[in-house]
């Protein structure tokens, strides 16, 4: 039930982002920007300020940036994500700054464990940097074990934790194949999912250093289909023979000027097949009689991404805007606009609120069932909603967040023959939370009662970081229905 109470929690905390800003200053002098990297994900620069020339209006042109530890990444790659260049002319008070936006920008290619920036050598008017850094392991052949639901809370308890629905398998990751940040992406799944993907990802193909390319192949079929939605959660048919089978393509190429903005323009190519069993049960699953879908996709997205640390931002901001057009005939025809923002404001040492938003449109708004997912899926869930879906061709979310940091503290695998020791750091966030959200359906059905209406949850839970950028959230969660439960979650920034 929609009550006093709850809206009162949801104001305070959406409320209180107007304010957060006070708190969020940063002290520019040198002596603020002693511990400027606190924030940053998992120890400080190691320069040291009070060995810095008393006068502090000097210029310095920088002479040598010395790179130390990077065996396998490239200088250019990591030059490119640098504030400054040799032969910049730099103020002595400009070096904490830059170096505490150097090493953010380092520690987002996600290809290393530590990054340390430091004056190497002072020599009027020359100055020399070092950077030293700790790569990651880049080679990860994994067994793959996932379960197939929304959540982790959904397979445990709405479907008993059955085995039949676990996608297991083989995946290799392996991230700076040629030291240039590229990553492939190779996935051999069964189980649930018979599925073959493979991927590859290109930062840069320029000399610029601004454009890039990915690709993405997939290959699968499955007994099982989501037909529909009653009561608000998903209906499943599953029989002896593939009620699904898929190809899809993916080609996409990026452009980053600079640091904060990157833009993505892509197309694709979409197959699926479906047996006669789910239109049987669902005669509006497509508009296809055929019950064979055959369209290409074009899309272009524009993403924003100004943080501390990607994996888990405490400062910073982030957008995007997504359009894409799905199809051009009956068979298949959406129109989508897709926007996303969230902010991360510090409050002291140890605490920080988000804010954040996000907003999808589909046209035309008449659109058979296979086009009406919407809240429940993705990073466009609510908190307390586990359990449900709605469906829908408009809506969005707003969610706030104010956490502070419990413990931090980090340990490391010991030496063997094979590896050097690895760091294992380890932070946990306490939270409380409260989220909005609203799903538009110009067709809900006679049982789906959560589309077309104002949806609150709140709560409060924990975040554990660890390793790699892995993240758990553990949740209590109420919603208006008067449900709660714990529940866990994977972290996203949006």
């Amino acid at each position: 039930m929609f009550t006093l109470k709850n809206s009162f929690l949801l104001f305070i905390l959406l409320a209180s982002g107007c304010f957060s800003g006070i708190y969020a200053q940063i002290d520019t002098t040198i002596a603020g920007l002693k511990n400027a990297n606190e924030a940053s994900p998992f120890g400080a620069n190691n320069y040291k300020l009070d060995s810095l020339p008393h006068n502090l209006d000097s210029p310095f042109v920088i002479r040598n940036i010395v790179f130390e530890g990077n065996k396998k990444t490239k200088e250019n790659i990591m030059l490119r994500e640098l504030p400054f260049k040799e032969g910049d002319a730099i103020l002595i008070k400009e070096i904490p700054t830059l170096f505490n936006i150097g090493k953010t920008q380092l520690m987002n290619l996600s290809l290393f464990h530590t990054v340390s920036l430091s004056v190497l050598q002072f020599d009027p008017p020359f100055i020399d940097i070092k950077i030293a850094v700790k790569e990651r392991w880049y080679i990860w052949p994994f067994p793959y074990f996932k379960p197939v639901d929304r959540n982790l809370n959904q397979w445990l308890f709405q479907k008993g934790a059955s085995v039949s629905r676990i996608d297991y398998g083989v995946k290799m990751l392996y991230d700076n194949v040629t030291g240039n940040n590229d990553k492939i992406r190779f996935y051999f799944i069964t189980g649930y999912t018979k599925q073959l993907s493979l991927g590859y990802q290109r930062p840069y193909i320029d000399k610029g250093l601004k454009w890039g390319m990915n690709f993405q192949i997939n290959l699968g079929k499955n007994h099982e289909v989501m037909y529909n939605t009653i009561n608000d959660q998903q209906q499943f048919v599953k029989t002896n023979d593939y009620l699904k089978n898929f190809f899809n393509a993916n080609l996409e190429f990026t452009y980053r000027k600079k640091f904060y903005t990157t833009h993505y323009f892509g197309i694709g190519y979409q197959s699926v097949r479906f047996g006669d069993t789910v239109f049987v049960l669902n005669p509006r699953y497509l508009n296809d009689p055929q019950h064979f879908l055959k369209y290409g996709l074009i899309y272009y997205r524009v993403r924003y991404q100004n943080l501390d640390y990607n994996a888990y931002p405490t400062r910073g901001y982030a957008g995007e805007i997504y359009a894409s057009k799905q199809g051009f005939n009956n068979d298949m025809n959406v129109w989508q606009l897709t926007a996303k923002g969230v902010g991360y404001w510090q409050l002291g040492k140890l605490s920080f609120y988000s804010l954040g938003a996000s907003g999808t449109i589909k046209a035309p708004f008449k659109q058979p069932y296979y086009n009406k997912q919407l809240l429940g899926y993705g990073d466009m869930f609510l908190h307390g909603y586990e359990y449900f879906v709605m469906d829908g061709v408009a809506g969005g979310i707003v969610n706030a967040t104010l956490a502070t940091k419990l413990t931090n503290f980090s340990f490391s695998v010991p030496r063997t023959k094979w590896f050097s020791p690895i760091p294992i750091p380890l932070k946990i966030y306490g939270k409380i939370f409260a989220n909005a959200g609203y799903a538009y359906d110009p067709d809900p059905g006679p049982t789906n009662r959560l589309s077309n209406r104002f949806l609150i949850g709140y709560g409060v839970g924990f975040d554990i970081l660890t390793a790699y950028d892995f993240t758990l959230k553990v949740e209590f969660s109420y919603n208006h229905l008067g449900q709660n439960g714990i529940y866990l979650q994977k972290k996203d920034i949006f």
